[in-house]
């Protein structure tokens, strides 16, 4: 598989990939391959949600009012 970029583009990635002790070639590898995971837990974790709604599992309007408020203030 090939990416094109412009060399504007290459000489960013080449930056940024300097400042991580990097090459950009593994750089962007190493991106592309967390970026894989994180999707894949994404999907995991609404599938599990939409199990849990299927199954009546649901938080009640007040609780996540209550929760988001707590995340706020932490």
């Amino acid at each position: 598989m090939e990416v094109r970029f412009t060399p504007e583009q290459e000489a960013q990635l080449s930056q940024i990939a300097s400042h991580a002790g990097k090459d950009a070639q593994d750089w962007l590898k190493d991106v592309a391959l967390r970026a894989i995971q994180e999707t894949a837990r994404l999907r995991a974790a609404v599938r599990e949600g939409v199990a849990e709604a299927d199954r009546g599992e649901l938080i009640d309007d007040d609780q996540v009012r209550l929760w988001l408020e707590q995340q706020q203030r932490s």
